[in-house]
């Protein structure tokens, strides 16, 4: 017969349990879905919403173990708890005040909240169980070898259409892209839903490794290194094979930020210039080589032969300009559903490519307002916490997605956002305050 000790401990570990099968299994999410949609197309659906089904069961469980453990008033009066469950609340008021297809409302919120559910989850059992937090940062790290790991494969062994064995297609996930429909730069997916995601989940290894290093370099020792500086390397292939210029941008903004919180503020001021300096040569050197085949196609994007009557610069530009008139005039935005995936089954499909924008036309104004609230809290905590390595990694990494956010809906990819999500948890839930000076 069970005690209650035992059923407490049960319940703590499928908790858990159920979190760490999410973060192992999001990063082998895309290529695992298609294949068993194949295999049970009627099923489709529910398979690809396993980890939003798996994270709601965790947070039956995570209440019910705050409840047992009299803690539950404890994580209520958390603020990002709070913010958290408001962001996620306007998104069912929303629902209610516009008329939106339920089948498409029901993909919105799947894809709005997937991520900041995660995060709520993964926050408050870290709260309760703060011993399972090298656990966690165990399953990040071998997630992190599998992406990798694969884009290597796809770099210099896989062919290109290795993907379209397990039903990579136009209809689903494409197994590969071109820059501008030039066969001559091929974009690989590794296990992501495309090279954007790919990028971005590339510069966000490529960043923790070096908070790591300028964190412990005098503690490390040579084979550590020497097992970092090829986990640099492999990453900043991938980084470049996925041909992601957002992500390139976001490495340069997540290292950026993470030497000026590190570095000691004398040496600030020569980083600033060292920094502008070497903006300075290489916007020169683009500048005076931009009709080289390589700036054109790789950095600019301009392939008047690459087949592609309307180049990805002008159709960044064009979804901007029409993000920012529905911002304008949609104060309550057009419905939770009505962007992105959520919305490619109906008439009025709309594609937005800036996170903030894609924010606002899903929950209106206010939602926005709340969304940039609890990441502003998220990243201001993180920032308390820099003398950690892993805290001050994801705060670096959570600058370069913010950027990303900007040209792309960066959230809306369930590997990057569940993972970065998830790790801010990781360090929030249970690291140390930097110490005042």
């Amino acid at each position: 017969m069970y005690t209650e000790a035992m059923k407490h401990r049960f319940v703590e570990r499928v908790l858990v349990g159920i979190l760490l099968v999410v973060a192992a299994g999001i990063v082998v999410h895309a290529p695992l879905t298609v294949w068993l949609g194949t295999v049970w197309p009627h099923w489709d659906e529910v398979v690809k919403a396993w980890k939003e089904i798996l994270t709601a069961i965790a947070l039956v469980l995570l209440v019910i173990a705050a409840m047992r453990q009299k803690k539950f008033n404890m994580l209520m009066q958390d603020r990002l708890l709070q913010l958290a469950l408001i962001y996620a609340g306007l998104h069912f008021v929303m629902i209610g005040m516009l008329n939106t297809n339920l089948h498409q409302a029901g993909a919105g919120i799947l894809i709005d909240l997937r991520y900041v559910l995660y995060f709520v989850v993964a926050y408050g059992t870290l709260r309760l169980y703060p011993q399972y937090r090298r656990l966690f940062i165990h399953v990040f790290v071998w997630g992190a070898a599998v992406v990798i790991g694969f884009g290597l494969l796809q770099i210099f062994f896989l062919p290109k259409d290795i993907l379209a064995h397990i039903g990579y297609s136009k209809t689903t996930i494409a197994p590969y892209l071109t820059i501008d429909k030039n066969q001559g730069y091929v974009r690989i997916n590794s296990t992501l839903r495309g090279p954007n995601p790919l990028g971005a989940y590339a510069m966000s290894v490529l960043t923790m490794l070096l908070a790591y290093v300028l964190r412990y370099s005098r503690k490390l020792q040579s084979m550590q290194l020497l097992w970092l500086a090829l986990g640099a390397i492999a990453a900043a292939l991938v980084l470049g094979a996925s041909y992601s210029r957002s992500a390139d941008i976001a490495l340069i903004v997540a290292v950026l930020a993470m030497f000026v919180v590190a570095v000691r503020q004398k040496a600030r001021k020569w980083l600033i210039v060292v920094v502008a300096a070497i903006i300075i040569v290489v916007g020169i050197g683009l500048y005076a080589f931009r009709d080289t085949h390589f700036v054109s196609n790789v950095v600019l994007h301009i392939n008047p032969s690459g087949g592609s009557s309307v180049n990805s610069n002008e159709g960044h530009a064009e979804s901007l300009i029409d993000g920012v008139r529905r911002f304008a005039v949609q104060p309550l935005g057009g419905g939770v559903g009505s962007t992105g995936s959520a919305s490619l089954d109906t008439k009025d499909a709309l594609i937005i490519e800036n996170q903030y924008l894609f924010i606002a036309h899903e929950v209106g104004w206010a939602g926005l307002a709340l969304f940039l609230w609890l990441f502003g809290s998220v990243m201001t905590r993180l920032w308390q916490r820099r003398a950690s390595a892993f805290a001050l990694g994801t705060f670096a990494t959570g600058c370069g997605l913010a950027v990303i956010g900007l040209l792309l809906p960066v959230w809306t990819d369930d590997t990057v956002s569940i993972i970065w999500w998830g790790m801010a948890a990781v360090a929030l839930a249970t690291g140390a305050r930097a110490k005042r000076p």
